[in-house]
């Protein structure tokens, strides 16, 4: 069997695909995989670093603004769209795949659109609660749509095959325990681990609220904190800090540009502070981790944010909005949490509750449900 699996743009679309390759090699493994990823993104490095080919097609995004820059980027933008999708419909042919499965990202829109016109079996994975624009716009071309959560069928009256499966999540997580997973880390088990990620491109505003916190965790020994800037913000970030003398091993702080350990980090921590990306909060559910949440706001319709809302209601984190704290009480607010191991453990037990166990499998499983309909149609 063949599959191509498409993602782009940042982690929480990528992640979940390379899970269900892993998982198809496990129960296929004579299978043969191929990913499509968007020139020049982050899926071009963490794809092969899992043992999986990828292709590029050159997609960019669309602007939402009116004025004559946004206007002249989107006519570029589509003249990317007619042109990827004649090259997505040449890897398709030549590849020739049994299924398709899309995890998000504008490169699914050419892959997955030129997929169905040629009658290969297509599928794509909305993980939010609140539909993207490529998944809305693919809707009624796939062959099905999987979905992360129960209230996002409402968006899809239209499309053929709707199915809730939850989030996929790398089966990495599965093999550590807190205390190896702290061990390999060398931190002692008694000192509270705080992880603080902000999606894979990073966050101004928080990386920010870092700088501006470091000056005042000198000394400390509360908890120890790994901090990911992201991609876009490292050089600024350890610049600025060198820039006003902030010892990181005085504030026993390891700033790092991207967490690539991420199971074996994120299963150490006692508390995770985040964004609020539907692959960050099925991978904290799948271990049980108590969340300190910040959902960005510059996502469309404040998805990231309705996200967030649905696991503070379940009792699994504490949502905060950007404007409504500084460094010091953001700081206060994380020693409160970390030294409180009760409330810690009742938002542990909410995040396990929350969590899709099965995920994985019921994706996998659609897809070769998929794959062998096509066969015995050729």
């Amino acid at each position: 069997m063949k599959f191509v699996l498409t993602c782009g743009g940042t982690a929480g679309h990528i992640n979940p695909a390379i899970a269900v390759a892993q998982r198809l090699r496990e129960i296929v493994p004579e299978c043969e995989i191929l990913f499509i990823g968007a020139e020049g993104k982050m899926e071009m490095d963490l794809v092969p670093r899992e043992g999986f080919e990828i292709v590029p097609l050159r997609v960019t995004n669309l602007s939402r603004g009116i004025h004559l820059a946004d206007i002249g980027h989107n006519i570029h933008s589509l003249k990317n769209v007619i042109e990827s999708g004649h090259e997505a419909k040449r890897i398709l042919k030549e590849f020739r795949p049994d299924a398709v499965l899309g995890t998000g990202g504008y490169v699914c829109y050419p892959v997955l659109h030129e997929a169905a016109k040629l009658g290969i079996p297509t599928l794509v994975h909305e993980s939010n609660a609140v539909p993207g624009l490529t998944t809305r716009m693919l809707a009624d071309h796939v062959s099905c749509v999987l979905l992360g959560y129960e209230e996002s069928r409402q968006h899809y009256p239209a499309a053929a095959d709707v199915r809730v499966t939850g989030t996929p999540v790398r089966g990495k997580f599965s093999i550590y325990t807190k205390e190896l997973a702290k061990e390999e880390l060398g931190i002692a088990p008694d000192m509270p681990l705080v992880v603080s990620m902000w999606g894979s491109l990073g966050s101004g505003h928080m990386n920010e609220t870092l700088v501006k916190m470091l000056p005042l965790m000198k000394n400390q020994k509360d908890f120890r904190m790994i901090h990911a800037t992201g991609s876009y913000y490292y050089q600024d970030v350890t610049k600025k800090l060198q820039d006003a003398g902030v010892d990181t091993v005085d504030c026993n702080t390891d700033v790092r540009e991207y967490i690539y350990d991420a199971a074996r980090v994120l299963c150490a921590a006692d508390l995770v502070l985040c964004r609020a990306g539907a692959s960050t909060l099925s991978e904290l559910s799948s271990i049980g981790k108590p969340a300190l949440i910040v959902p960005s706001p510059n996502v469309t319709n404040h998805h990231q944010e309705k996200n967030a809302r649905l696991v503070e209601r379940a009792g699994g984190a504490k949502v905060l909005l950007e404007g409504e704290f500084d460094e010091a009480s953001f700081l206060a607010e994380i020693r409160k949490l970390v030294s409180d191991s009760e409330t810690l453990s009742a938002m542990s037990r909410s995040m396990l509750d929350l969590a899709v166990p099965d995920a994985l499998d019921q994706i996998v499983d659609t897809v070769l449900e998929y794959a062998r309909k096509g066969r015995t149609k050729k």
